[in-house]
């Protein structure tokens, strides 16, 4: 596989030799039908335990928008906001391949600011990839030709949310999915190493996957695809809504982390924490001289009232 040795990370945070995965390596592994794996990530703790379970990408979504930071979409992300989180992640990660998701406004006026903005990601936030949402086969060859590689992606595009009239399943005729199989081959023309399919038909990414030379990446696209992705909050129960049909909760983080908040609140309230033996304790000495003076201060007070 075409992996390189990673030198600038300095090895694993156990101290092992780590294998860097790299756009290149993804192409491979879609070549030996090896399924790539990936998820979204935040955040230095997160990130850090995504990185040592394995995932071979992770994705420095827009979803922060929703997922983090509160908001009903993922539009009213900034980029400045995007740099931060992405600087966080590349902090954790040693394996995979970070991916930066380039916000709404970010690449939508001229290709000279689309650019300028993918440059800030992979030189400020140390991102290895930018992701863009959308056909945008001009922009992709410019990115390409600055060195900047760039992951696409199509169908369901979330910052097109308004124009699609909410988060609606895309490509279901068959003009519209010639249409989307059409815009994947030209992006892959045009440079992108890796295409992200999201809530379309499972023949129609089925489709694609298999014309396309480069890798995809499913989320509500169905099995056929090279690897899947889903969103951190959503895989561990930390998204506080109904989940989509395609996502699959593998833990109950918000269920474990509530129940811990709980149990810390019960034991301060009764004063079962912290105990003796989490306290900080003076040398026998210091205690011995600090005891008398506390115990001379209520006889200091008698005598006063007196």
């Amino acid at each position: 596989m075409s992996l390189t040795n990673f030198p600038g990370a300095g090895g694993s945070h156990t101290g092992n030799p780590v294998t860097k995965v790299t756009m290149p390596a993804l192409a491979e592994m879609k070549r030996q039908g090896k399924p790539i794996t990936a998820l979204t990530a935040y955040d230095y703790a997160t990130s850090r335990i995504v990185d040592e379970a394995g995932i071979d990408m992770v994705l420095v979504g827009d979803s922060l928008a929703m997922v983090v930071l509160g908001h009903e979409n993922t539009l009213a992300v900034t980029v400045d906001e995007m740099l931060h989180h992405t600087r966080a992640v590349r902090r954790a990660v040693r394996r995979a391949l970070v991916v930066a998701d380039m916000p709404f406004g970010s690449y939508h006026g001229t290709i000279a600011d689309g650019l300028a903005n993918a440059v800030r990601f992979v030189k400020e936030a140390g991102a290895e990839a930018v992701k863009i949402e959308g056909p945008r086969v001009e922009l992709v060859r410019a990115l390409t030709d600055a060195e900047i590689p760039v992951v696409g992606h199509l169908g369901l595009t979330p910052q097109s949310v308004h124009r699609m009239g909410g988060y609606r399943v895309q490509a279901r005729t068959a003009d519209t999915a010639e249409k989307l199989k059409t815009d994947a081959l030209t992006l892959a023309e045009a440079g992108a190493g890796v295409l992200v399919l999201e809530g379309v038909p499972r023949e129609v990414a089925a489709a694609i996957t298999a014309e396309l030379p480069i890798p995809t990446i499913g989320i509500g696209a169905g099995p056929d695809c090279d690897g899947q992705i889903l969103v951190f909050h959503d895989l561990v129960n930390l998204t506080f809504a109904p989940p989509a049909k395609f996502v699959r909760r593998y833990g109950d983080a918000a269920a474990l982390i509530r129940e811990a908040v709980a149990h810390y609140r019960e034991d301060v309230e009764h004063r079962a924490f912290p105990s003796d033996e989490e306290s900080y304790h003076l040398p026998e000495a210091a205690r011995a001289a600090l005891v008398p003076k506390a115990e001379a201060a209520p006889r200091l007070r008698t005598i006063r009232k007196a």
